[in-house]
């Protein structure tokens, strides 16, 4: 017998994919499902946040919410897709102030609202500090950017900066005074204007979100679209706080930039030929690397050039 925990994610989601039937649309495997429907296709996902692994020092119940809220918004917005309504199911400790579970609410509330989104429902229970969210969004005819259409060739970017979700945790951890407003940890933004532009584009090749980290993000495109990665390290967006904490704590900046996630930024392949596409769509992007014949993401550092290892967020 092998422990959920000795099988680790990845794989315990790869076993149910070969353990149910395939459905029309899109199933697993993508940021968000495509459900196909007579009025236009329904871009759904859903993510679970939890009290123990996802309540860092510091944070409020109305950012858990947010948190909650955005996770699963940024799986729309790597597919393309915009946001329409949320489900909410809730896992409460009985004892818990019922105040704090109206902050819970009225964070994710918030979060839905600043992207034109409302919680449609849900579900209360008594149980452990768990907070699952559901997103429905809609693609307007445009076409979903899926993990598997990379190409050897294609160019490697990324929206936004990297490592400063990291930089703040580790700060807090670390007792830096360190308190960047907004906060990317606490109250991450989801790239929906980002992500429509770039579906709009008809340009990009693969999209992920980098909610677990750029390493975990590339090996996923990778793995889905059977190619490989060099993602240049001097070419990366380095975020707010990163220098500063990495000086004060010692930990490596390549650690924050590569292996942390809670950023929410989009990692995305585009055809060389058609960059200009992502220009005229007012893109705030950054190159890093390009698509090659391998099979996973490598790091090129000065003169080394090391295969990506698994993130740690």
């Amino acid at each position: 017998m092998v422990s959920l925990k000795e099988l680790g994610e990845r794989e315990l989601v790869r076993g149910i994919r070969s353990i149910i039937r395939q459905p029309p649309g899109l199933g697993p495997g993508d940021d968000s499902a495509i459900i196909p429907s007579i009025g236009g296709d329904i871009v759904a996902c859903v993510d679970s946040l939890t009290f123990e692994r996802h309540f860092p020092k510091g944070m409020r119940y109305y950012e858990f919410g947010w948190a909650a809220a955005a996770v699963n918004i940024s799986d729309l917005a790597s597919m393309g897709a915009e946001p329409v309504g949320l489900l909410a199911a809730l896992t409460m400790p009985a004892d818990l102030d019922a105040d704090l579970l109206y902050d819970i609410m009225s964070g994710m509330d918030e979060c839905a609202g600043s992207f034109g989104a409302y919680i449609y429902g849900g579900d209360t229970k008594f149980g452990c500090g768990t907070v699952s969210c559901t997103a429905i969004g809609k693609l307007g005819g445009r076409r979903p950017m899926l993990r598997s259409g990379a190409r050897p060739g294609d160019i490697v970017a990324v929206t936004g900066t990297l490592g400063s979700a990291a930089a703040e945790f580790f700060a807090k951890e670390n007792g830096i005074a360190y308190s960047p407003v907004p906060s990317s940890l606490m109250m991450p933004v989801p790239r929906v204007a980002e992500g429509v532009a770039m579906s709009s584009s008809g340009a990009v090749t693969s999209c992920i979100d980098l909610s677990d980290g750029l390493a975990e993000g590339a090996r996923s495109i990778c793995s889905a679209s059977r190619v490989g990665m060099d993602i240049y390290m001097d070419f990366l967006p380095e975020g707010d706080g990163v220098d500063e904490v990495s000086s004060e704590t010692g930990i490596l900046k390549e650690d924050m930039l590569l292996y942390w996630g809670g950023e929410y930024e989009l990692l995305f392949t585009f055809d060389k030929d058609k960059k200009n596409a992502l220009y005229d769509n007012d893109l705030d992007f950054s190159i890093i690397g390009k698509v090659t014949n391998d099979s996973v993401p490598f790091i090129i550092n000065k003169d080394r050039r090391m295969a990506m290892e698994n993130g740690k967020y």
